[in-house]
Formats: structure tokens, C-alpha cells, sequence
């Protein structure tokens, strides 16, 4: 496991973009559509006993290969029966659509790093043997990266932990740490505040939306773009609409993008998938 600080990124750009050389990361998926249909089926989720939802943008034009090799393929439906009775988390259902995507020896982003339960999930994800994977982990707070930190320390292999590299950095500059020659298979956002941290430090709307347009640009087809955000602190709800606004200007030939919202509970946390075919 590596940490930076952002002036040190010129100094290891060259050196990373070699090693990537000596690799191939796994392909793009062989299909330009992915799965939707299992996010469609999200509708009929929420993290509130009984509470309605709805999916914004969902179709069911999605197929893919992977799912019927995902680790978690056909208990979906068992997760998302527990997310309507209030047994899972909004995050830990972003943790199961990832499965669906995610491949052994990708590259993913955690573009807010926050305490690392996001970083850990998405390096069980992307570690195999082949010591190919990797995961870029950022946060602008040097707590939140501390706290990644020690969390890896406790739940990660040794080797694993070297498929990291967290920054203490906003997202809004991912492009400079990772590679041009790399294909980001997944970049994950955690929006608002650090959890048990000071609630006056968020992410704001104007870095956000720089950080979902450097994300559009390095994610390969194939890859997600997942967003958990929050409406209930101040400066949240403009961040949400936001990034309503930009998710649908995204084409419809080339992105899928869908929404679950919680009707009833308008200060409940938002999932917003944002799929490029």
C-alpha cells in the first residue's frame, strides 16, 4: 500500500505509465451492453421497512456474461429483499451492483476514501494472484486517508494492500494519478461528509461535477460509475440535482443511468448508477 501527497504525483507519473506497460488488463467486456436488467430490478428496493422507491432512467436493454459468473449471481434478489426490510445499507447494495462489473485484475477508483469500507471492497474485488489489479484511492481530508489506511492494515493481505495507492487529494483530480494507458473498470463516489469527522468539510457541487467529468473520461466501456449521495446536510441537495442534471445529458446511445429514491424519505441517501455501454 502506497500514500502521496499531490506534489509527489509528477515525480512518479513516468515510473507508474512504465509498469502499466509490462501489464494487460482484463478486456472490456465483449458486449457494448451490460447489465441493467438486475438494476432495474432495484426498484422494488429501499433501506426503509415498506417504503416505495423509484428507478429514474432503468430499462431493461442491459445483458451481460458476467453476471452469470458474479460471485453473487442469483442472490441479488435475497440483497435487495433485505435493503426493502432494512437490513442493508444503501452503500452495501452500490458493494453487490459492483460484483456485477468488477473483474479480478481491474482498475477502479475510490474517488472519496472516506473511512476505506469502499477502498477494502473494491480491492477484494479487483485482487487476484496475478498481482494486476489496482485501486486508486483519494480523499482531501489526511484523516480519511489515515483511516483507509489502518483499515487495510487490518482486513488486507500484504499483497493486496500493494494493489493500493491512496492520495490525499480531491477527486476532481483523478486523471493525475491514474495512467493514461489505464481502463478503468469502476469509479466510486461516497458523497457528503466524512463519517464521524467535521460535517463542515463535504464535497461540494462544482468539484463533484469536475470529478464526474474526469471519471466519464477514463472509465471504459463497460464500466460503472457509482454515486451514493446525500440530500440531508447543507449544500447536499444542490450536489444531488447537480448531478441529476449532469447523468441526464449523458446519451442514451452510449450510457445507462438510473436512480433509487426513497419517496417517502426525502433526506435518505440516493443511489445513481451511471452505466457507459
Amino acid at each position: 500500500m502506497k500514500l502521496y501527497s499531490y506534489s509527489s504525483l509528477l515525480g512518479r507519473r513516468l515510473v507508474k505509465c512504465e509498469r502499466n506497460l509490462k501489464y494487460c488488463l482484463s478486456p472490456s467486456l465483449s458486449s457494448s451492453k451490460t447489465n441493467t436488467t438486475s438494476i432495474a430490478a432495484f426498484a422494488s428496493s429501499s433501506e426503509f421497512n415498506g417504503v416505495p422507491i423509484s428507478v429514474v432512467g432503468a430499462d431493461s436493454s442491459w445483458s451481460s456474461p458476467i453476471c452469470r459468473d458474479s460471485p453473487v449471481s442469483g442472490s441479488m434478489e435475497q440483497v435487495m429483499v433485505e435493503y426493502l426490510f432494512g437490513r442493508k445499507k444503501a452503500t452495501e447494495v452500490a458493494h453487490y451492483v459492483w460484483k456485477h462489473v468488477v473483474q479480478k485484475g481491474d482498475a477502479v477508483v475510490d474517488a472519496t476514501c472516506g473511512n476505506g469500507y469502499d477502498t477494502l471492497a473494491l480491492l477484494k474485488l479487483v485482487a487476484d494472484k496475478t498481482q494486476r489489479g489496482q485501486v486508486y484511492g483519494m480523499d482531501v481530508q489526511k484523516i480519511a486517508i489515515e483511516s483507509t489506511s489502518s483499515l487495510l492494515d487490518q482486513f488486507a493481505s500484504p499483497d493486496e494492500k500493494e494493489l493500493v495507492e491512496l492520495f490525499v487529494m480531491s477527486h476532481s483530480q483523478m486523471e493525475d494519478i491514474v495512467p493514461n494507458d489505464v481502463a478503468v473498470r469502476l469509479v466510486a463516489f461516497n458523497l457528503g461528509y466524512l463519517p464521524g469527522g467535521d460535517k463542515k468539510i463535504i464535497t461540494r457541487s462544482e468539484t463533484t461535477l469536475l470529478a464526474l467529468e474526469a471519471a466519464k473520461r477514463i472509465l471504459t466501456p463497460g464500466g460503472l460509475i457509482s454515486i451514493v449521495t446525500y440530500v440531508g446536510h447543507p449544500g447536499g441537495r444542490e450536489e444531488f440535482e447537480k448531478i441529476e442534471e449532469f447523468a441526464s445529458r449523458l446519451p442514451v446511445e452510449s450510457w445507462n443511468c438510473c436512480r433509487l429514491q426513497v419517496l417517502n424519505r426525502p433526506l435518505a441517501p440516493m443511489l445513481i448508477f451511471l452505466f457507459k455501454r
